[in-house]
């Protein structure tokens, strides 16, 4: 399937509503089941993965199937690690490429009983019921592969017998990330330290209450990105919290740059367009990489050249996404380079062109919507593939068309 978007100018003026943060969404989900008890959460994310968790958490069924979602996949392996019986937890076949051996790794010290199904520190994996849990647990894990590893063991940590004191090897990558799986916790009634390299949980019991999820900074940024390739913006988007939990709301400030105005309402957020062309662009995504796609395209599509740093997690997302915008941008005329040190260069000093462009998407959902938005830039675009978005961001489509553009299927 492909869809063919575009507009009949370059003017962007409504109002989106957008969905719930899948980030929180899913730590919530987690922490539900975790206490035990019924608390009602509201503004729920719709995307795939988040679905996926309320099934495969309701499910007796023998294998857990988790598709394409990594968060869902990493913290069911905690999750189930603790629990009794037997449960097979597989994936795509993208997520069985996608390692999780330092889970394991570290969820087997702590006393869980997991096999490997098929290739060794790879899904899918066999979970049974733990024996004698450690007491008084205090493992190391590298900080620098996946934040969801170690969010997936502080969220475990309180029920385990004496609690966990993590320690936090080399750099740290989307530290946000982790803070806000704590603020999640804490606003449960879990408390913990972080001194140094260590987190330390002790044993304690969630509290049910209820919980709102709000709106998702990550589905803001392409809204964000057609801002900057607007003629003008009178953008309205609801839901958005200005002290935010989540890394990608740093989206405010970066956008700045390329004259796009936020202003908080009661509502959410107000973006206008202001007349500002940056020459270069150079960020450190380390806290924030879902949202290093967006800059890419942002500077390729506002012929910016631009040093895209900190991206150590993009290789192994749902795609080698490094290579996907290599790949891509070069069908609009702009050169990207994946250079040593986890850093991508933009090269694009003028202004792109093409003439509907196929844009691939790798089953990889943050592809289509941030190749979308370059339908202001070259007139018109056609995205393959492009119910991905689902995964996390359902209404893409619908809420493009709210704003005027077309979405044809060809």
């Amino acid at each position: 399937m492909i869809y063919k978007i575009s507009k009949p100018d370059k003017k962007l003026k409504g109002t989106i509503t957008l969905d719930g943060s899948k980030s929180i969404s899913n730590r919530v989900l987690i922490i539900k089941a975790l206490s035990g008890q019924h608390f009602p959460i509201h503004h729920l994310s719709t995307s795939d993965d988040t679905q996926t968790l309320i099934r495969l958490l309701n499910s007796e069924e023998a294998v857990l199937d988790t598709g394409p979602a990594g968060t869902t996949f990493r913290f069911l392996t905690a999750y189930l690690a603790l629990r009794e019986g037997t449960q097979i937890l597989t994936g795509s076949a993208r997520m069985k490429q996608r390692p999780i051996g330092i889970l394991v790794d570290c969820l087997r010290r702590l006393g869980a009983q997991i096999e490997y199904r098929e290739k060794e520190g790879y899904p899918p994996i066999e979970i049974h019921a733990p024996k004698a849990l450690l007491r008084d647990a205090h493992i190391q894990i590298p900080a620098g592969v996946s934040s969801q590893y170690i969010s997936a063991l502080l969220m475990i940590a309180p029920t385990l017998p004496d609690g966990l004191r993590l320690q936090l090897e080399g750099e740290m990558v989307s530290r946000p990330y982790i803070e806000m799986t704590l603020k999640t916790m804490a606003r449960f009634g879990v408390q913990h330290t972080w001194e140094g390299d260590t987190i330390h949980i002790p044993q304690q019991n969630y509290e049910a209450q209820s919980f709102t999820v709000e709106a998702d900074w990550s589905a803001a940024s392409y809204y964000y990105a057609l801002a900057a390739f607007s003629d003008s913006t009178d953008l309205y988007l609801n839901g958005l919290q200005q002290d935010s939990w989540q890394a990608d709301a740093a989206i405010v400030e970066i956008m700045e740059r390329f004259g796009v105005q936020t202003t908080f309402t009661n509502e959410g957020v107000h973006l206008q367009k202001t007349a500002v062309q940056p020459e270069t662009f150079d960020y450190d995504f380390l806290n924030c990489p879902d949202i290093a796609q967006t800059l890419a395209v942002v500077c390729a599509g506002r012929h910016c050249s631009g040093k895209l740093q900190g991206l150590q997690t993009l290789k192994i997302k749902e795609t080698d996404r490094i290579q996907a915008l290599i790949n891509e941008l070069a069908k609009i005329g702009v050169t990207a380079a994946d250079i040593a040190e986890h850093n991508m260069h933009i090269h694009a000093t003028e202004k792109p062109q093409a003439d509907s462009p196929l844009f691939a998407t790798y089953h990889d959902h943050r592809m289509a919507m941030v190749l979308a938005t370059l339908a202001l830039v070259v007139g018109e675009v056609r995205i393959e593939d492009p119910l991905v978005v689902g995964k996390s961001y359902p209404a893409f489509w619908e809420d493009l068309k709210k704003l005027g553009f077309g979405v044809l299927m060809c």
